[in-house]
């Protein structure tokens, strides 16, 4: 060993270097070929964990970030779903609702000549309510009866109003009123699922 070493460094200096270069060299070859390259594949794998890793991490801070956004969000949209549900009586209190229209025309003065729920209208989700009314009084006595009627906090449409009839007892005009109160309500499932296949069966009819 040691006249191996002593009949290098007898060498010249540029062939010491070229020889010098070339065991760094092998030992490069030979660290790649016996332990880099066997394992490539499972570095290209653990990079792309890595990279997987750091998208998800920065998905969930983000979702983190605008967390107290979306639950405001999501509060906005939850009030006015309760706000168009109390706005739309379901089957069940249609009786009472339209009791509490009869009631405000009589509050106001009003004489109820005709007070008629019609058939039901179903339209996608919900149903048209139409009820014919008839009432006599005076053009105040009407006018607050509309007037109370806008105040439900139902949705209720008054429409295809006539006046007639107009007399005049003890100096005041008493008119006949006709018109068509509607309300509305939700369907249940039931009845959205009749009204689709009902919907589907003209289209095939046609």
């Amino acid at each position: 060993m040691n006249a191996l070493l002593a009949r290098i460094f007898d060498l010249p200096a540029r062939q010491r270097v070229l020889l010098l270069v070339g065991v760094v060299g092998a030992l490069f070859l030979s660290y790649a070929y016996f332990l880099y390259w066997p394992r490539s594949e499972e570095i290209e794998t653990k990079q792309a964990q890595i990279e997987e890793m750091i998208r998800e991490r920065d998905k969930k801070a983000a979702m983190a970030a605008n967390l107290d956004q979306m639950r405001k969000i999501v509060a906005d949209l939850d009030a006015a779903l309760k706000q168009a549900v109390a706005q739309l009586p379901d089957t069940k209190e249609i009786p009472d609702l339209l009791s509490s229209v009869s009631t405000i025309g009589r509050e106001a003065g009003l004489e109820v000549v005709k007070f008629k729920q019609r058939d039901e209208q179903m339209i996608d989700f919900y149903a048209e309510v139409p009820v014919e009314v008839l009432v006599r009084g005076s053009f105040h006595q009407i006018a607050a009866f509309f007037d109370q009627v806008s105040r439900l906090t139902r949705i209720v449409n008054v429409s295809d109003i006539i006046m007639k009839t107009p007399t005049a007892p003890d100096h005041e005009v008493i008119l006949d009123v006709a018109c068509t109160v509607t309300t509305f309500r939700f369907l249940d499932e039931a009845e959205r699922e009749r009204v689709q296949k009902e919907r589907d069966a003209k289209k095939g009819a046609r």
